[in-house]
């Protein structure tokens, strides 16, 4: 269960950090709920997971599914550069936090 809560977790990192673009600087009043909403969602299943998971463990989890969601949605939404160096980047980055689930045992 605390796999599937970080994983959760981690996809609404994803949509604050999207969201941050959306704000304007916090000028976007729905924009703003949403991504305020996402980011307290987030941290908060972040500290109940780590009730039970080593927890550097699940911070590197939980941002390395922020920070993979967020490039390939900043690359796809956002028109940002899809480049070798920052594709071969990115799956540095999933190889990282598959390894890190698969030598966590809890």
């Amino acid at each position: 269960m605390s796999w599937i809560l970080l994983v959760l977790a981690g996809l609404l990192e994803i949509v604050w950090a999207v969201g941050l673009k959306y704000t304007e600087g916090f000028t976007r009043f729905w924009p703003t709920i949403i991504t305020v909403t996402a980011m307290l969602v987030s941290l908060a299943m972040l500290g109940v997971v780590m009730k039970t998971l080593p927890a550097s463990t699940a911070y590197a989890v939980w941002m390395g599914i922020g920070v993979l969601g967020t490039a390939i949605l900043g690359i796809m939404m956002l028109n940002e550069p899809a480049t070798f160096g920052r594709l071969f980047s990115i799956s540095l980055i999933l190889a990282g936090v598959i390894g890190l689930k698969l030598t966590t045992s809890t």
